[in-house]
């Protein structure tokens, strides 16, 4: 037990803990919990929606769903896509699964740092993963060409390029997305996550979602529940041709979707105003947070086009102890980047929030490191006649 949390709880994955089982951890202090982890919209579903979904709740409990292609061909309605480009699923990381069963049958190619389910998961059936690692004195910004000759040079049958990426929220701008998917069309599968393309801010129309759908061997990857706020529920999708929608839907079990997942798709069409709001409100939350954070001179704050934020910790900080601390003594809760590969627990992301939830994790920051440099001061003064007692023996 450190600073009162549990250690083991952050040490089970490769992953944070879900904020069910921190809850049950803390008890009542986790009441006031302010949850910089996981990146979800706070905007979105507004509480009218909440209220709507509230009023029919027992319906959608006690009743099955609808059969996938309905949800599917209401959502490819307000997405104005053609209902045969989607396949949807129970979250994004399902999808993940069943590409790495379908189409990776030898290696994948994966920039480190990222989501860990694209390393994690076909190591896990035995597949080579070729991982190009980002550089931290470049921002972690991807060279598309020198990705595509690491591709080459590796062999690689599948790619992976997440855009934004997480955790660092960096951006490929769209022509070079599009080029990185036509140098490589005679791979097996090229994989564009946009979990998080919503946010980008830099580039109206940043998605390749349209474009995947008239190439061989593209798919785009799309998580709903980051975009609108409802992890809880587990939806996502995949956008691609026909033909690998098809084989894709034809895959996933039958009624894999819930009826909460089904009520929220039907309810889109009549808040895409909300949701837009929703994504100004947060886009103008980045950029506040991010000058509130660099005035820190504890931190280094990456530039972002997703909801969250990397910084780095100076003058060799734990990233292990300042999440402690923040969630012990502050009831903060935020991403220590020490499981994530290509990165060191130096590193925290922290998720895009309102100014009043900024505030009070800067306060717990200043805190933490004010603490650490008495710490340090009183270290020294202590050392400084053991220093003295060595020169005059």
């Amino acid at each position: 037990m450190r600073h009162g949390s549990d250690q083991d709880l952050f040490s089970q994955t490769a992953h944070s803990p879900s904020f069910f089982d921190l809850s049950r951890k803390l008890g009542d202090g986790a009441r006031d919990l302010v949850d910089f982890c996981i990146p979800c919209n706070p905007y979105f579903p507004t509480p009218d929606m909440f209220a709507e979904l509230a009023q029919n709740l027992e319906g959608v409990l006690k009743f099955y769903p609808s059969a996938n292609e309905t949800i599917a061909n209401r959502l490819a309605k307000v997405l104005q896509l053609n209902p045969s480009t989607i396949a949807m699923s129970n979250g994004s990381t399902e999808l993940i699964t069943w590409m790495d069963h379908l189409w990776t049958t030898s290696s994948i190619a994966v920039p480190i740092p990222t989501f860990g389910r694209w390393t994690d998961q076909p190591m896990e059936t035995g597949k080579r993963v070729d991982m190009f690692l980002l550089q931290e004195s470049e921002g972690f910004a991807l060279d598309v060409d020198e990705y595509i000759r690491f591709i080459r040079a590796r062999g690689s049958r599948v790619a992976v390029l997440c855009n934004p990426n997480n955790p660092d929220g960096g951006y490929v701008p769209r022509r070079e997305v599009l080029r990185f998917m036509d140098e490589l069309s005679d791979l097996d599968l090229v994989v564009v996550d946009e979990s998080f393309v919503d946010f980008v801010e830099i580039e109206p129309g940043a998605s390749v979602a349209r474009e995947a759908t008239i190439r061989p061997n593209v798919v785009v990857l799309k998580s709903l529940g980051k975009n609108f706020g409802l992890h809880g529920i587990r939806f996502g999708y995949l956008v691609a041709n026909p033909a690998l929608a098809r084989k894709m839907a034809q895959t996933l079990p039958n009624w894999n979707l819930n009826s909460l997942a089904e009520a929220v798709v039907f309810m889109l069409a009549d808040h895409v105003q909300a949701y837009e709001d929703s994504l100004s409100r947060l886009a103008m939350d980045r950029y506040r947070m991010t000058m509130e954070l660099s005035r820190l001179p504890e931190l280094h704050v990456f530039p972002s086009q997703a909801n969250f934020l990397l910084v780095k910790l100076e003058n060799g900080a734990n990233g292990t102890d300042l999440r402690d601390h923040l969630l012990s003594e502050h009831q903060v809760f935020v991403r220590e980047c020490g499981n994530k590969l290509g990165m060191t627990s130096q590193f925290l992301r922290l998720v895009v929030r309102p100014e009043q939830d900024v505030q009070r994790l800067v306060a717990g920051i200043r805190h933490f490191s004010h603490g650490r440099w008495a710490d340090q001061r009183e270290q020294r003064l202590v050392s400084v006649p053991t220093l003295l007692a060595r020169n005059v023996s």
